[in-house]
């Protein structure tokens, strides 16, 4: 059988029937975490609490209402971010990550800990992000924040 494959953003696309889209793993996870917020949308949900809308919105200075709304919903569509809508008046609705997003929370601390490494030898830049990811309060606390997640609610 021959297969001809148009290219797509993220890889091959098979024009046969029943076939699944070819992609560079890499650049899918580039297309989930790229953009100029979702980095930040991923480092307030870290620890696995769930978070209103308005806490997200709060907590990612500059945002709009419609990138905050179109990366939740990017999350949410690559299963990374959990949506749970109550019933109640007014309705509420908080995002948290899933499992496949504290995953993806593992393999960026790798990419972090990569950054830092690369900083600190190149004495060309500075960090600025260090309540981020791997660091709890300025230090390098892994263990803090999987208690602190183990204490509060968390998503399903």
């Amino acid at each position: 059988m021959d297969f001809k494959f148009e290219e797509t953003a993220g890889g091959k696309k098979s024009e046969a029937a029943g076939q699944s889209e070819m992609i560079c793993p890499l650049r899918l996870v580039m297309d989930i975490i790229g953009g100029k917020w979702k980095l930040n949308i991923l480092c307030l949900l870290k620890d696995g609490r769930p978070l209103r809308y308005n806490q997200i919105k709060k907590g990612v200075m500059g945002i709009t209402n419609v990138m905050l709304a179109n990366s939740l919903k990017s999350f949410e569509e690559y299963g990374i971010v959990h949506r749970e809508q109550y019933n109640e008046v007014p309705v509420r609705v908080e995002y948290c990550l899933t499992p496949k997003g504290l995953e993806l929370i593992e393999a960026l601390r790798l990419l972090e800990r990569f950054g830092s490494g690369y900083i600190s030898q190149s004495g060309r830049y500075e960090s600025y992000c260090r309540a981020c990811l791997y660091f709890e309060g300025g230090q390098n606390k892994p263990e803090t924040a999987k208690l602190h997640s183990a204490e509060q609610k968390t998503c399903r």
